[in-house]
């Protein structure tokens, strides 16, 4: 069984950074891909970033690029993101999720795993 636990998640003023981390157990996770995202009050999911674990291939959505950075460490079993340059519209429950495949997406529905979530709040 694939367990996922984040952690790392506060308040933060506008500018400021946050790193998430996804603790990850239950499986050798050297052919999966995982990802972040995130979902605001009143407003679906939607995707973050994505890194396929032994490759290191990653996948950002625009709004994350050039401020996010994913990344993984091998030897925890560990993936973060690091979130730079924080703005309010960042503000959102942010989740981990992963699939037993290489191949980065930014579909939740094809991640069968996933963690409980981890509050970010980004304060103006």
């Amino acid at each position: 069984q694939v367990q996922l636990v984040e952690s790392g998640g506060g308040l933060v003023q506008a500018g400021g950074s946050l790193r998430l981390s996804c603790a990850a157990s239950g499986r050798t996770f050297s052919k999966y891909a995982m990802g972040w995202f995130r979902q605001a009050p009143g407003k679906e999911r939607e995707f973050v970033a994505a890194i396929s674990w032994s490759v290191g291939r990653t996948l950002y959505a625009d709004s994350a690029k050039g401020r996010f950075t994913i990344s993984r460490d091998n030897a925890k079993n560990t993936v973060y993101l690091q979130m730079n340059s924080l703005k309010p519209e960042d503000t959102a429950v942010y989740y981990c999720a992963a699939r037993n495949t290489l191949v980065v997406v930014t579909t939740g529905d094809e991640y069968p795993y996933w963690g409980q979530g981890t509050q970010v709040t980004v304060s103006s």
